[in-house]
């Protein structure tokens, strides 16, 4: 069906400024929420670094005797820090720091594991209900970044395939046949 006439629309100046409210509130919710992010990403950073990694590597005589309780040796104890120490500086990088903050609620759901399992006994113990709290957190973060972690995932398995041509077709190429240049 062919147009017959020239359509124009007209925009009024109401038009335009009930336009750029309805686009005010659009955006604050996405803005207030954005903000609440970075706050609790920067705030669980700085709790992860000075609070946790920097004991742990730092050789806390705490720190020492907690890892000595939990029985896997000295070395659990730098594998953590090195974790929560690369997952702080995940949550204040833009684009890693969805995918930090589930870093980080794994390792937290681990010490609540181990808080309540192997520590229930000792002074320790009590320390499950700082790392239910931190890994609540940890997951609220991850989840008001998923979209970034879901963006970043679609980075990853697009540009993460090896470079070179690609077989027609859904087949698996043969070994040694015709045109893979491995023939004798």
């Amino acid at each position: 069906m062919k147009q017959t006439r020239k359509e124009t629309a007209v925009i009024t100046p109401t038009a335009r400024v009930t336009a750029a409210r309805l686009a005010i509130r659009a955006a604050r919710p996405r803005r207030l929420t954005s903000t609440l992010l970075w706050a609790g990403q920067i705030l669980l950073a700085a709790f992860f670094v000075f609070g946790a990694a920097v004991p742990k590597l730092t050789g806390s005589h705490q720190m020492v005797q907690e890892f000595g309780q939990i029985g896997a040796g000295q070395w659990l104890r730098y594998f953590v820090g090195t974790a929560e120490l690369a997952g702080a500086i995940g949550l204040l990088t833009p684009w890693l720091a969805g995918l930090a903050a589930a870093g980080l609620a794994a390792v937290m759901a681990g010490a609540t594991v181990i808080n309540a399992t192997v520590l229930h006994g000792t002074t320790f113990g009590s320390n499950v209900w700082l790392t239910l709290l931190l890994c609540a957190a940890c997951v609220l973060l991850a989840y008001g970044r998923r979209q970034q972690i879901k963006a970043l995932w679609a980075a990853i398995r697009r540009y993460g395939r090896p470079a070179g041509p690609r077989p027609a077709g859904r087949h698996l190429p043969i070994p040694g046949g015709a045109g893979s240049g491995n023939t004798p």
